[in-house]
């Protein structure tokens, strides 16, 4: 082995893997591109930032799919609304059984406290109606109207039919003249608003379904008995 191979060879190992001098650099050659801290850094956050902005733009959502999105929204709304639609459906059952003089004494004594478990049912203390307020809809057209949808329930159930439920509870505990015609008063009212805001929903699942060119049922509201 030659003089010149042997003292070559510390140069070009120390070159090659990043320490010691390159002799074939001229001394004060600025450093190429890659080899600069600054222009790396600023590379390394452009490419985070493209990355967040692909991530967050809107991603395209097939009809098939954006149709089974909103078909469960409308399955959260009955699952959460279920235990109050059960319970204001009975509070009018006891309402009218505590009507008829033919009730045994002891299922008389029991409607009070039925009524109170009607009552809450259809209140923030049922975690059931808790969750129904806070379901989630998809961003999209559809969606929105599906969030409407959520938002009008959620009044039905913790306004229009607690009231109704209330009113029940006062008038089955023989109130004077004054209070049973104030509480017949607020359940005619329970009873308007809770058709008009089922006439709502409606409108507002028949809007969603025009947009998606589908058909979602309807969630499951009962008919309260309007009087005149």
């Amino acid at each position: 082995m030659s003089e010149q191979s042997v003292t070559d060879r510390p140069q070009r190992i120390g070159a090659a893997v990043g320490f010691g001098l390159d002799p074939n650099r001229p001394v004060g050659r600025p450093r190429v591109w890659y080899r600069r801290r600054g222009p790396l850094l600023a590379l390394v956050v452009a490419a985070i930032l493209a990355v967040t902005v692909v991530t967050d733009l809107p991603q395209h959502t097939s009809r098939a799919a954006a149709i089974a999105q909103e078909r469960s929204v409308v399955e959260a709304i009955n699952t959460d609304a279920g235990s109050c639609t059960f319970s204001v459906g009975e509070a009018f059952r006891l309402y009218n059984d505590a009507q008829s003089p033919s009730l045994a004494p002891s299922n008389r004594m029991r409607i009070p406290g039925l009524l109170r478990d009607d009552q809450a049912a259809c209140s923030f203390t049922n975690n059931d109606i808790f969750n129904l307020s806070g379901i989630e809809t998809p961003g999209s057209a559809p969606g929105r109207e599906m969030s409407q949808a959520v938002s009008t329930v959620t009044t039905w159930t913790t306004s229009d039919a607690l009231a109704a439920i209330i009113a029940i509870e006062t008038l089955v505990e023989h109130p004077s003249p004054a209070a049973k015609a104030k509480a017949l008063a607020t359940l005619d009212k329970a009873e308007r608003f809770a058709a008009e805001d089922r006439a709502k929903l409606h409108a507002e699942v028949d809007a969603a379904n025009r947009l998606l060119r589908a058909h979602l049922g309807y969630p499951k509201l009962p008919v309260l008995p309007e009087r005149s």
